[in-house]
């Protein structure tokens, strides 16, 4: 049975933490690769791809966020999950988990700061790419 992914109930994990609270946007996007090599198997399975986990997170300089998460360990490879149907649990048809290694990078633009707004609610963000070391794995399995 498939269910459609919504827009309200994405976990978001990096390295065993839950940091769904941090982000507004996560996707997984894939794309050719720039290798130098493509064999020819790769060739006639369409060429080799690569994974990104693209984030939009909050800026908080907080030593358990996201952000600082991003600052501090900028190089080092992490397991991220992402269930884009919330739970962050028990993984199962309705609950899939992808899973996965990114390398964590800093930003290219953005990583302290931002525009002035009136609002006392709003909070900079800052969009973060990290690409996965292989495609990652899907789990709809209980």
């Amino acid at each position: 049975m498939a269910t459609i992914i919504g827009t309200r109930k994405l976990v978001l994990i990096v390295d065993s933490e839950d940091y769904s609270t941090e982000v507004s946007k996560c996707m997984i996007t894939t794309g050719d690769t720039d290798s130098d090599f493509v064999s020819f198997p790769d060739a006639l399975a369409g060429g080799l791809r690569d994974y990104t986990l693209k984030l939009t997170i909050r800026q908080n300089t907080a030593d358990d966020s996201l952000w600082y998460f991003a600052w501090d360990r900028a190089g080092d490879d992490v397991d991220v999950e992402v269930w884009p149907n919330g739970d962050g649990i028990t993984e199962g048809a309705t609950t899939p988990k992808v899973t996965g290694t990114v390398t964590i990078t800093e930003p290219d633009g953005t990583f302290v700061g931002g525009q002035a707004n009136r609002s006392n609610t709003k909070v900079q963000t800052c969009e973060v790419e990290w690409k996965f070391t292989a495609k990652p794995a899907i789990d709809i399995t209980p």
